[in-house]
């Protein structure tokens, strides 16, 4: 990027990419606290990349176009990307008309997001542990596994103390 644009007014810009204005790039690696390092690579001085110019023009026949991986259908609308961003982040969508996929995605989101994770259940159950031990004529029922149980009566520990 440095080349492409100097940090200096005395340095020449250069478009590596050019047949014929273009340059190298050299890679130096250098190991740099037990590491590979790149620091060092630069671009070479300005010079055709062949000197025949039907060699030039054979390679560049040989490229490939790249007009149908950056065409507009290749990418979702702003207001698709929209719509996933809000659901995303649980904003109300302003816009009535959505797309099946975006529906179903945001069906999905939030079905995920109400399915309590076991850091809540866990919660949960410590409310529960902390609010039958306040209260001791109810019955304590637990349907946690032991290793829970442990976490349980750890934590019930520091909050009594």
């Amino acid at each position: 990027m440095e080349a492409m644009q100097p940090e200096f007014e005395d340095e020449t810009p250069i478009n590596p990419f050019d047949f014929w204005q273009g340059a190298n790039f050299k890679l130096k690696i250098v190991k740099k606290d037990g590491y590979w390092n790149y620091d060092k690579s630069e671009f070479g001085s300005v010079e055709p990349l062949l000197d025949d110019d039907d060699a030039l023009e054979a390679l560049w026949k040989k490229e490939y176009s790249l007009t149908a991986l950056t065409s507009s259908d290749q990418f979702k609308s702003y207001e698709d990307l929209e719509r996933r961003m809000n659901a995303v982040l649980g904003l109300k969508n302003s816009s009535p008309a959505r797309s099946r996929a975006v529906v179903e995605q945001e069906d999905d989101l939030e079905e995920f997001t109400q399915t309590p994770t076991a850091q809540e259940r866990v919660v949960e159950e410590l409310e529960q542990s902390y609010a039958r031990s306040k209260s001791p004529s109810l019955p304590t029922i637990s349907s946690v596994d032991e290793d829970e149980d442990d976490a349980l009566s750890y934590f019930q520990r520091l909050a009594e103390d």
